[in-house]
């Protein structure tokens, strides 16, 4: 899907402090430096080393999202406090309302991404103070995926430092990691253009490529993927991370004589665009492999246009660090209709295995499968089946016979959907909702799209084209080999309608997020007049679906509620040494349209958790994961929990206050001593990274209280504020 949020066009105020001011002075291209703070002395005990790394957004080039560090456990996790705030709004144009990127912690340093212009930052780690920040000169020239993006990659040969991040705009750029200036000896000296060298001419401003993902570093080279849409194949491309030097290719979309070309019917390559690589990658520089998920090509419910399985098309591709080869490829979804584009990150592991250690990777997909493959061969570990799937009824569609099914492990979402999955919490909720479900198609997963008629709406189904799961993947425990995973259950409308010239269009609607999020739920910049852009409950003032109303296509809420029963979002242990599943919780309260809903009146129902998008970061014996919405606690306080959960049981452990939702993954790091959790996170009020850690963690060094002004790090005591960012308006992040 090619979806992004929707920007504001008014000007958010900006901070008018002196030191703001004097940092919207600096130059664009230009990096303004500060000598770290001491950090705070003393230690709270625990059994990790005193400093930490988080060298990749998910900890490192194997997608973990896992630390082994035990601080901070279940009890005192109700203790936390926190350590420093770290406001993005001024580094844009407006506030954003949907703020991912995880940051990096390399030697006391932290790097990231940030705000609606995506600045590359420097903070010290123990305060949120800025060291330094640089803004690229995108030179008028506008990308199709904006926003802070999803972070950024860390290079050391051990002399040199780099951090390697994509701007708005489809620049790979390299920075000096101690100066925060361009290195001068990489691509033109600011930038490598990544519109260039594709193998396909592409239009050098327009907004129409771009990338939230940072690349993926291994061995000397920098993998950069693409969210494309009319411009071609998003051909996959590895850079000499020191001089920025193009050193290979893989064509997603094969040309003649090349390996997968005739899976493509005659012309139709040719004539392919997208089949890029928007998701997260992974890479084992032991075996020199980098994994690449491949979305799909044009026409996300529509593929008249690609007929066949069409590698490499929602395939994930094991290709040479050093050349760029092909070592094997698995397609996790043939000729999709249902946009279900590899989402996420393939998460590396070792598996004992018939008596002997197996190098494996967990792929995590938006139809809530989780294909678990040898990385060195790509076969299955446990058998994956092919079954046949129904075949649908658009004039001149293809429809694939079979599809893959995991014999383990089970799915971790609600697949599919049939009349028992409406709700029912009352006889006349139930009267109603089966009303509405009478105008759909249904059935197990991969039922196709239908043509909709005035009495048949489409077909209705789980996950949405959102998943599932998405870009945040899971996490996973290498010492027990246990994998977790936040995902969320939305239904879907998939519709086709065809005109009289025979022309086919999509005509089917995404269930409304069941999630409570000012704002914050998926894209959009934030607004503190009002609601802010992008998806999420509840629905839309003047929505007639009451329990008296007249059904209506495409719809899929009654009274606000959605249809489908809950948990709309949980998360999920699954034990990969024998693919089963251990527990599964429904992740967030209920939101308040659902808890306060008339209809509901005198009627108790159990805890629903709410949809989004969000990582979960595992410790030593802790899953943390932040609400991805809100709701009003017993203080009468509209607002998020940050919530910890026992992960051998699925026990909820601890719970610590947030203002806003939970929009990213959390990260944590040991440094002097302590142990800290930063998340990000973002609503109708802006967005922020949050510092937890134990009391008395940043006394020292922070000093007593308060937030920090907008767009500047800050302790307890005030830090320098942020630059005024002054970018083009750009689109929200989010999935694809």
């Amino acid at each position: 899907m090619k979806k992004s949020g929707t920007p504001l066009t008014r000007r958010t105020v900006l901070n008018n402090s002196a030191a703001a001011m004097a940092l919207a002075a600096t130059p664009m291209g230009e990096a303004l430096a500060q000598a770290p703070a001491a950090p705070a002395a003393g230690g709270l005990g625990g059994t990790a080393p005193a400093n930490t790394d988080w060298t990749a957004p998910s900890a490192t080039n194997r997608a973990t999202r896992y630390a082994p560090l035990d601080q901070i456990n279940a009890s005192n996790f109700n203790s936390l406090e926190v350590a420093w705030r770290f406001k993005t709004d001024n580094f844009g144009n407006h506030p954003d309302a949907f703020f991912n990127s995880t940051p990096l912690v390399v030697k006391g340093r932290m790097y990231a991404t940030v705000g609606l212009s995506r600045y590359l930052v420097c903070l010290d780690p123990a305060t949120g103070q800025i060291l330094w920040t640089y803004r690229h000169d995108e030179k008028g020239r506008t990308g199709a995926r904006g926003g802070s993006g999803w972070g950024c990659a860390y290079w050391t040969d051990g002399k040199e430092e780099r951090i390697l991040y994509v701007t708005i705009s489809y620049q790979l750029i390299s920075i000096d990691a101690k100066t925060g200036l361009p290195d001068p000896k990489f691509g033109d000296g600011t930038e490598v253009d990544l519109r260039k060298d594709w193998d396909h001419t592409v239009d050098p401003r327009a907004s129409i490529v771009g990338l939230h993902a940072a690349p993926t570093v291994c061995r000397d080279v920098a993998v950069v993927g693409a969210a494309s849409a009319s411009t071609g194949p998003g051909h996959i491309r590895g850079y000499d991370v020191r001089t920025g030097k193009r050193k290979w290719i893989f064509h997603t979309v094969p040309q003649k004589g090349e390996f997968g070309y005739d899976t493509w019917q005659a012309g139709q390559a040719e004539t392919a665009t997208n089949t890029g690589v928007w998701a997260p990658m992974t890479a084992d520089e032991e075996l020199g492999t980098v994994y690449c998920g491949v979305e799909l090509p044009q026409a996300d419910w529509i593929g008249k246009t690609r007929f066949g399985n069409a590698l490499f098309t929602e395939t994930l591709v094991a290709l040479d660090i050093e050349t760029g080869k092909r070592k094997w490829h698995y397609q996790t979804e043939h000729h999709g209709l249902w946009d279900r584009d590899i989402c996420a990150a393939a998460i590396l592991y070792d598996l004992p295995y018939n008596g002997r250690m197996v190098k494996a990777l967990a792929q995590p997909t938006k139809q809530a499968f989780l294909f678990v493959l040898n990385r060195e061969t790509g076969q299955p570990i446990w058998p994956i089946e092919e079954r046949r799937v129904e075949a649908g009824n658009v004039p001149g569609e293809f429809y694939s016979p079979t599809q893959p099914f995991p014999s383990k492990p089970p799915p971790f979402d609600h697949q599919g959907f049939t009349p028992d999955d409406g709700i029912d919490w009352t006889p006349a909720i139930k009267t109603k909702v089966q009303e509405i479900l009478s105008h759909y198609h249904m059935g197990p997963i991969y039922t196709p799209p239908i043509l909709a008629t005035d009495t048949i709406w489409g077909t209705i189904t789980t996950p949405e084209n959102q998943g599932g799961s998405n870009w945040p993947g899971g996490s996973l425990d290498p010492e027990s080999g246990i994998f977790y995973i936040y995902s969320k259950s939305t239904p879907q409308v998939y519709a086709i309608r065809q005109g009289a010239d025979g022309n086919a269009s999509p005509a089917g609607a995404t269930g409304q997020g069941t999630n409570d999020n000012m704002g914050g739920g998926f894209g959009g910049s934030a607004n503190p007049g009002g609601r802010a852009g992008g998806l999420g409950g509840p629905v839309r003032p003047g929505t007639r679906d009451g329990i008296n109303d007249p059904v209506f296509p495409n719809q899929l809420t009654l009274n606000g509620m959605s249809i489908l029963k809950p948990p709309y979002g949980r998360i999920t242990a699954i034990d990969l040494k024998t693919g089963t599943k251990l527990w599964q919780v429904a992740h967030g309260e209920t939101p308040d349209y659902i808890k306060n809903n008339e209809l509901l009146r005198g009627v108790t129902i159990p805890r629903t958790g709410q949809s989004g998008v969000a990582g979960v970061l595992t410790t030593k014996s802790l899953v943390i994961c932040g609400d991805t919405g809100q709701f009003t606690d017993e203080r009468g306080r509209k607002a998020s929990r940050f919530r910890a959960y026992d992960k051998m049981t699925g026990r909820e452990v601890g719970t610590v206050f947030m203002d806003q939702a939970q929009t990213g993954s959390p990260m944590t790091y040991m440094l002097n001593g302590r142990q800290y959790i930063v998340v990000a996170s973002g609503g109708l009020n802006g967005a922020e990274y949050i510092c937890y850690s134990l009391p008395g963690a940043n006394a020292a060094a922070a000093g007593d209280g308060g937030r920090g002004g907008r767009g500047g790090g800050a302790g307890r005591g005030a830090a320098p504020g942020a630059p005024a960012g002054r970018g083009a308006p750009a689109a929200g992040n989010g999935g694809d």
